[in-house]
């Protein structure tokens, strides 16, 4: 059976299938080359479809980028969704998030390229996709129900800000991914075998709590 068969059989089949494969392999390539540098060939080596059906799916690479940043922030969010946090205590659902924000991007250190490189491009493609303000917006929610909680129960400040909270958590986390190769250049890499992360991860919750503890 000839390859094109195949794929043709492929998409026939199971079209959405296709699509995360073609998403999977195109996170990575603009992960690794950017948008600009990324190429639309050799995305489509990476998959089991054509050229043709990337373009028919995404019409063009700029789609294609937008497509791939849009299910990046909705896997983060999906992820947060299933933490389960609205049984606990406020302090304790807090640490979680933080918890699994810094682990979220250790393990897919290409989500933060994506996003570096989004801000080269000033958010230009993020402003193209409306769907993710909304999708987005779900974190600060989930935020809000959480400082709600601490002040009424007097465990936290009174002004505690879920915006500023997510701008502080992101921060921290961000940085623990994007700055690694000229941190560990510059000081080693000691802070990024797994026990220190471990520890890095426990110290930067309790450092966000401490920030909002009612005194």
């Amino acid at each position: 059976m000839a390859e094109t068969e195949k794929r043709g059989r492929s998409w026939k089949q199971d079209p959405e299938a296709v699509r995360a494969d073609i998403l999977a392999a195109a996170r990575a390539e603009f992960a690794e080359h950017g948008l600009s540098g990324a190429r639309v060939d050799r995305i489509v080596r990476n998959t089991a479809t054509s050229k043709r059906m990337v373009f028919y799916y995404y019409g063009d690479k700029e789609g294609l980028y937008r497509a791939v940043l849009e299910d990046a922030y909705a896997r983060v969010r999906a992820q947060e969704e299933e933490l389960d946090l609205e049984g606990l205590a406020p302090d304790a659902a807090l640490r979680r998030l933080v918890r699994f924000t810094f682990d979220h991007h250790r393990a897919n250190p290409d989500f933060i390229r994506l996003v570096a490189i989004e801000n080269v491009h000033r958010a230009r493609h993020l402003l193209e996709i409306p769907s993710l303000a909304q999708t987005n917006r779900a974190v600060i929610d989930k935020l809000e129900r959480i400082c709600a909680a601490g002040i009424a129960s007097c465990l936290f400040r009174s002004d505690v800000s879920a915006l500023r909270l997510h701008w502080q958590i992101s921060a921290l986390c961000f940085f623990n991914i994007s700055n690694r190769a000229t941190f560990g250049t510059n000081f080693g890499n000691a802070l990024f075998e797994d026990a220190a992360q471990d520890t890095l991860r426990d110290e930067l919750a309790e450092m966000i709590l401490g920030s909002v503890r009612a005194t």
